[in-house]
């Protein structure tokens, strides 16, 4: 194995079995997880163990397997397994499995353990290709990504049956792989002070219309959620209703004049900020005081620019990164690359939003990634989740490089 597996030496990581025909793949998961120093519990579903022995996990881990809530040493197992994880994986995780954790469903050992750990958790799906795509089932994934939890897989391949398609469990080597990720990233952005903007600003016309556009908040809130678990101080200044992680500090806004000051009172004392919002570019110079009467006839709106938070952020950086967001429907690179250049930011996340499942209001998004190096890294389509945790990816090692500074 190539990959730097450091990051699981001396971690207590649950093991979790669920019960499908890939279980016996997590045999070789659990002697990987150990080898590399990890301190593995293993946890059985009891469907898990219509597969494979809980005898056979006994043997190779760092403890007896778990099978069960009650009738075990612990009075409660769940609690103890939650509380001590540095890390939960879940392979193979089943259809049925990813349906009650999402619901919160907690009627054996391994979804009691799920929902009462605050450690990070991992899910390696592995099912028939018509569950994985099911709606039920891509509902499921999305809610828990949305809560932060990490997948890897599933792959394409043979399937029980005999016929091919997604849903093969990821190569053991991938998963553990990717369990070292997840904890390497864990708090590697504590101490780190982030202002996250998020949706669309609302610029009245009178007092019920608006000039707006389709942003939901969802990349944005995505980031700050994703930042708040990796150790940030996050703010999010935000025009959307969505909910964000307990623990950031959230200022809510509609109109670009209102983002704008909320940004610049936190600017000087943060040391990121991400401009994930769709801040409108005008507004009506003459806000009515009443509601404009269609019997009237059309009004005559004249629109006057709005405040450019991002030039105006890169006018007075300093020691800040900053991140901005070239939402684009043609020559995405090149207008990208403008923006960039023009408004002084370090990093640029480009997105075609007239592409499929891309840009607003969708739960994925595809982006090209640019720098002020001169750097442009494509990225795949992939879940909103997934694209806040590489934007930060990149802001820690901005972040990191400028502390290697001499002074």
């Amino acid at each position: 194995m190539h990959s730097d597996l450091t990051p699981l030496r001396g971690r207590r990581v649950v093991l979790g079995v669920s019960g499908g025909i890939a279980a016996y793949k997590a045999v070789e998961i659990c002697r990987q997880l150990v080898e590399a120093g990890a301190f593995v519990s293993p946890v059985l579903t009891g469907d898990a163990q219509r597969f494979i022995g809980a005898l056979t996990f006994s043997a190779l881990a760092s403890e007896p397997a778990r099978t069960s809530l009650f009738g075990e040493a612990d009075t409660i197992p769940h609690t103890l397994l939650g509380q001590r994880a540095h890390l939960v994986i879940v392979a193979p995780a089943t259809a049925k499995l990813l349906g009650k954790y999402a619901s919160g469903i907690s009627d054996d050992l391994l979804t009691a353990t799920l929902l009462a750990t605050r450690a990070p958790v991992l899910l390696a799906p592995a099912m028939h290709a018509e569950m994985w795509e099911h709606p039920a089932v891509v509902d499921n994934v999305a809610l828990l990504e949305r809560r932060g939890v990490a997948f890897v897989g599933p792959g394409n391949g043979q399937l029980a049956g005999g016929d091919e398609g997604p849903g093969r469990l990821a190569d053991p080597e991938t998963i553990v792989a990717t369990a070292a990720e997840v904890l390497a990233r864990g708090h590697d952005l504590a101490g780190v002070r982030l202002v996250v903007t998020a949706g669309g600003t609302r610029e009245p016309i009178d007092p019920v219309r608006f000039i707006g556009n389709r942003s939901s908040g969802k990349m944005g809130h995505a980031i700050a959620d994703a930042a708040a678990r990796r150790g940030a101080a996050v703010t999010l200044v935000t025009t959307s209703a969505l909910d964000a992680e307990s623990s950031v500090e959230r200022v809510s806004v509609a109109r670009a004049e209102e983002m704008h000051d909320a940004v610049m009172a936190r600017y000087a004392e943060c040391d990121a900020v991400v401009m994930a919002a769709a801040v409108a570019d005008f507004r009506p110079k003459v806000v009515a005081d009443q509601k404009i009467k269609k019997h009237d006839g059309p009004p005559e709106v004249v629109l006057e620019a709005t405040p450019d938070i991002l030039a105006v952020l890169g006018e007075r950086k300093e020691h800040q990164v900053l991140v901005g967001f070239a939402a684009e429907t043609e020559h995405l690179r090149e207008h990208a690359a403008a923006k960039l250049a023009a408004k002084h930011v370090d990093l640029m996340v480009a997105n075609d939003v007239a592409a499929p499942d891309c840009g607003f209001e969708v739960d994925t998004n595809q982006a090209v990634l640019l720098d002020s190096n001169g750097r442009a890294e494509e990225l795949p389509l992939q879940s909103k989740a997934d694209l806040a945790d590489a934007v930060l990816d990149r802001i820690r090692d901005v972040l990191e490089h400028r502390g290697e500074e001499p002074s």
